[in-house]
């Protein structure tokens, strides 16, 4: 039976996302063919693809993973913030019972990851986007994983930070607790703040020349 064939550039995307390649990190086509097992040719068109979505950056006649300026940084925060806060107010008009559950057990489940910035924050996004598909609003989905696709490009986490973790959960499940009592403005307000506190303790890591973690 022959074998699905691997999507090049899916592989390559969820790799940048993890941090398996960092912004700045060169990446070599014949390397990305033998890492994961697929021709040159399709690396090739996947390359193409992340280059015209920003997500890589020309560095002479190298390919590299694309990192954002302050202003860029400001702008993906603000837009995220919008968009988030939308899904949130949405996600109280219309999340099941069994959503809402779901999103407290993220909550709970997630408090085993405090002291693991990298393991929290791919919770932590898993969190988001299961607010994002409560919203019942296929295209602000789409929108949104590509603001989220975009926060890879920032070098770390905001929740490798000390006590963000912490607080960040305490955020979630106030978050949650909204979205149970069908309050939209609430949980629209809740999810913005949520997103300017993280932002806050970017800037101030880096204006210590401290590198935080990518909430």
């Amino acid at each position: 039976m022959q074998s699905e064939p691997k999507d090049a550039y899916g592989l390559i995307l969820n790799a940048i996302d993890v941090g398996v390649y960092r912004p700045g990190d060169r990446l070599v086509e014949s390397e990305l063919a033998e890492r994961f097992g697929v021709s040159r040719t399709p690396v090739r068109e996947a390359l193409q693809r992340l280059e015209t979505q920003a997500m890589l950056t020309r560095d002479g006649r190298s390919l590299i993973v694309s990192s954002l300026d302050h202003n860029q940084m400001a702008e993906l925060y603000e837009v995220r913030a919008e968009l988030e806060g939308l899904a949130a107010a949405l996600a109280a008009k219309h999340a099941s019972g069994e959503e809402i559950q779901v999103l407290y057990d993220m909550v709970e489940e997630d408090r085993q990851y405090l002291g693991n910035p990298r393991a929290l924050s791919i919770a932590n996004r898993r969190f988001h986007r299961q607010i994002h598909l409560a919203s019942r609003n296929r295209y602000l989905v789409q929108q949104l994983e590509m603001v989220h696709r975009s926060m890879a490009l920032l070098a770390e986490t905001s929740l490798a930070a000390d006590g963000r973790g912490e607080m960040a959960l305490a955020e979630h499940l106030a978050l949650v607790q909204s979205i149970e009592k069908g309050d939209a403005v609430s949980a629209d307000q809740l999810l913005k703040d949520h997103l300017s506190f993280a932002f806050q303790t970017r800037l101030k890591a880096d204006a210590g020349g401290v590198k935080s973690a990518n909430e």
